[in-house]
């Protein structure tokens, strides 16, 4: 079940709700029990590589940090 992360106004927690992507818009109460919430938006890192092609070593891609940018 996916999790979603909130930031409530008035006491400035942060915190976790597991749910069902159906309910993903709702709104959640914060621990403290403060109804003032909003939803964060979280990134997804992926990792690894989707075909079989070996590694080099050497990143590939173009683009900043991709290799064509130099840093």
């Amino acid at each position: 079940m996916p999790r979603y992360e909130f930031r409530c106004r008035a006491c400035g927690d942060t915190f976790e709700v597991s749910r069902p992507m159906a309910e993903a818009a709702q709104p959640a109460t914060c621990p403290q029990g403060h109804a003032d919430t909003v939803k964060l938006l979280s990134t997804v890192a992926v990792t690894g590589r989707g075909g079989s092609a070996p590694s080099s070593g050497i990143p590939s891609g173009g683009g900043c940090c991709g290799g064509s940018c130099g840093c």
